[in-house]
């Protein structure tokens, strides 16, 4: 497992090159039905007024958060995350989020939390699988556009995760169960298992089973088509 993995999921710099601009616009578009409002959205989390502020102006609950934006600590990647700080991307997220839902004119709750170092915004309701896409494709792009949105409020790199109808629970699940299973195969047969592609989350989640299994697991390949090899033991 690759040291950047450990992290769950990469820098919103290493995202853009599995999600370019293009990309990030055609999910827009489709979610919003009008390639002018994506450009615009797109537009927006890469201007220097940022893209928080117009999701702020749709939802007058996060202007007090978008209005003191956190400074960006020193060292970020070595230096321990406040919850403080935490709690405010959560906010400006929400904020970002309930934007582009106003966009697609879609409905949907949105809850804040925060799961260890890292803030998490879901967004709950009756009929979000637009908003899920093939395979969380249309998520993971969705969580791109969030986390520049919250980048160019607090100058900081962020770790944020965005969740749908409670996809990403599902789908830890799922993918527990494969690296149990997996491991298992592995283990009786004694030959290394190549598993198929899966984005850094996925990978993650099943190098953490392939690891409570006793095994060691590996990640090889480029995105979009890296994937997780279990290794036998020895």
């Amino acid at each position: 497992m690759t040291q950047g993995e450990n992290a769950v999921a990469e820098s919103y710099g290493g995202a853009a090159q599995q999600y370019p601009a293009d990309a990030i616009g055609e999910t827009v578009a489709v979610l919003s039905g009008e390639s002018a409002a994506a450009d615009g959205a797109v537009a927006g989390s890469a201007s220097a007024t940022g893209s928080a502020s117009a999701a702020q102006s749709a939802s007058p609950a996060g202007s007090a958060s978008a209005a003191q934006p956190a400074q960006a600590p020193a060292g970020d990647g070595a230096a321990a995350v406040d919850l403080a700080d935490l709690e405010l991307e959560g906010e400006i997220a929400a904020d970002y989020v309930e934007g582009l839902l106003d966009v697609a004119d879609l409905d949907g709750d949105i809850d804040m939390d925060v799961e260890g170092d890292r803030a998490l915004v879901s967004v709950v309701g009756a009929t979000l699988d637009e908003l899920v896409g093939a395979r969380g494709e249309v998520l993971e792009a969705l969580q791109e556009l969030t986390r520049l949105a919250v980048h160019r409020q607090t100058g900081a790199r962020t770790r944020i995760m965005l969740d749908v109808g409670g996809y990403r629970q599902r789908r830890r699940a799922e993918l527990t169960e494969t690296g149990r299973l997996a491991a298992e195969e592995v283990i009786r047969t004694g030959v290394a298992k190549k598993l198929g592609a899966m984005n850094p989350f996925e990978r993650k989640v099943v190098h953490d089973a392939v690891a409570a299994a006793g095994l060691r697991s590996e990640s090889e390949g480029e995105e979009p088509d890296r994937r997780v090899v279990v290794l036998p033991a020895g």
